[in-house]
């Protein structure tokens, strides 16, 4: 499938729910979801020679998340468990630049925090390209260690509690 900067030559298989985030369910769902990881990390940021897929993509237990505006998948986040104990990996947050003005983005981090949390997570980390550092900390993201290279980009180690505070009873006011 070939990928082109606007939304409007996706194919009708590929379209969701306006401003919907979402598990992918079909295979034309999961290819729009490589389709535009590639068109963001291969083409546009040039992280990745010809394609940015890796063996967490073939394990049946990583969630391919995709996000859509107007109906047309534009957006991705790729989510899964590190170990037993509640910690998840969100990574390879994906917006097509033609959507990035809009909340495209923050939908999908907030999408992949809420189905980590509520798949039992405690905490989820991610990798920070260093110009998207302010945006996560404004979506409730912390510092966790210090600025080092991912595929050759300096990149902030971030992460996030998964639980939800408890609710102050009325009592306890």
């Amino acid at each position: 499938m070939s990928v082109a900067g606007s939304p409007c030559t996706t194919p009708a298989s590929a379209r969701v729910g306006p401003g919907a985030c979402r598990i992918a369910r079909s295979a034309a769902e999961l290819e729009r979801h490589f389709a535009v990881r590639r068109a963001v990390f291969v083409d546009e940021q040039a992280l990745f020679g010809c394609d940015d897929r890796d063996g967490r993509d073939d394990d049946p237990q990583t969630m391919h998340a995709v996000g859509a505006v107007a109906g047309v998948i534009g957006g991705t986040v790729r989510l899964y468990r590190l170990d037993g104990a509640g910690l998840w990996k969100g990574d390879r947050l994906a917006v097509l630049p033609v959507l990035r003005r809009g909340l495209l983005g923050a939908a999908l981090v907030r999408f992949a925090v809420r189905t980590a949390g509520g798949l039992g997570g405690t905490r989820m980390t991610a990798m920070i390209q260093l110009p998207n550092v302010r945006f996560f900390e404004a979506l409730g993201w912390r510092l966790h260690g210090t600025v080092a290279p991912y595929h050759g980009v300096d990149h902030q180690p971030m992460d996030i509690p998964l639980s939800l505070p408890r609710r102050v009873s009325r009592s306890a006011r």
